[in-house]
């Protein structure tokens, strides 16, 4: 089992997941809880088990989670929510390693 929080910035709105494998690294489900309602409506339309290949193994804003966001997310393309499950996703099937990624933002130098 493999567990992640994704903290995507000012919204405030945190998104816990959860992912588990089978035993084949074939399927993964995961829980996924969130403040925000885009994020539940996406996991109430799509379900919870997908193939660990469609979802992590494609180019950059593809796969069923990418459709379905941009299809029925807000304009906010920014959003680190996606990327943060599908990471959860890839280290769970053993498709990369578990390592945090994260972004920072710079003070101004003048």
């Amino acid at each position: 089992m493999t567990k992640v929080k994704i903290e995507p910035g000012v919204c405030g709105l945190p998104t816990m997941v959860t992912a588990e494998a089978d035993e084949d690294q074939l399927e993964v489900k995961l829980t996924v809880t969130s403040g925000c309602e885009a994020v539940k409506k996406m996991f109430a339309a799509l379900g919870d088990t997908f193939d660990p290949y469609e979802i992590c193994l494609m180019k950059p804003g593809c796969g069923p989670l990418y459709a379905y966001a941009s299809q029925n997310f807000p304009g906010h393309c920014a959003c680190p929510v996606i990327a943060g499950i599908t990471k959860c996703a890839e280290a769970e099937c053993g498709l990369a390693l578990k390592k945090d990624a994260v972004i920072h933002f710079l003070p101004d130098q003048e």
